[in-house]
C-alpha cells in the first residue's frame, strides 16, 4: 500500500480536524431540520394538466428559513404559485421564494400558496406516492414524500 500524505499527519490532529469539519457542517443541517413539513398531498388532475402539491410548512428552528423552489424526478417543471383575488378576478402568480419566519408555518392549500407541478414524465395514479424535493435558501435539500390525491383533494 502506498502512503498518502494524510498517514504522516498524527492520528490525534486527525480526529480533531474530522471533528472541525463535522461541527463546520452541523449549522446548515440542523437549519434544514428546523423546517417541518406535514400532510404532503397531491391533487392530480387528467392528462398532461399540471398536478398541485399542498402540504403545510412549519419553521421549529429561531431563525427565518426560505423556500426557493422545488423539484421532482417524476415531473419536468416543479414552481411555486400563489393564488389570487384582486377585483373578483382569480389568477395564479409566480412565487420566487417564500420566507418563513421563526416559529411560524405557511399553509400551501387550494386558493393560497401551491407547488405546480408540471409535465408529468410517467403516468402517476391516485395512491402513489412522488418524491419532491423543496430548495431551501441555505443550499439544503429536503425530500418529502406526496400523496398523490383525485381531483377533488383539497
Amino acid at each position: 500500500m502506498l502512503p498518502t500524505p494524510l498517514a504522516n499527519i498524527p492520528r490525534p490532529v486527525r480526529i480533531w480536524c474530522w471533528t472541525f469539519l463535522l461541527i463546520l457542517g452541523m449549522p446548515s443541517a440542523l437549519f434544514a431540520a428546523d423546517l417541518q413539513i406535514s400532510d404532503a398531498r397531491m391533487r392530480l388532475l387528467p392528462g398532461d394538466i399540471p398536478a398541485a402539491g399542498y402540504f403545510t410548512l412549519t419553521n421549529t428552528g429561531e431563525t427565518d428559513n426560505t423556500l426557493i423552489g422545488a423539484d421532482s424526478a417524476s415531473f419536468g417543471n416543479v414552481t411555486i404559485h400563489q393564488s389570487v383575488s384582486k377585483n373578483g378576478v382569480s389568477s395564479m402568480q409566480h412565487v420566487d421564494q417564500l420566507t418563513v419566519a421563526a416559529g411560524e408555518q405557511v399553509e400551501f392549500a387550494p386558493g393560497g400558496y401551491h407547488l405546480m407541478l408540471m409535465k408529468r414524465k410517467h403516468p402517476i395514479a391516485v395512491g402513489d406516492e412522488i418524491e419532491v424535493t423543496l430548495l431551501l435558501g441555505n443550499g439544503q435539500r429536503q425530500n418529502v414524500k406526496f400523496r398523490a390525491g383525485a381531483p377533488t383533494t383539497q
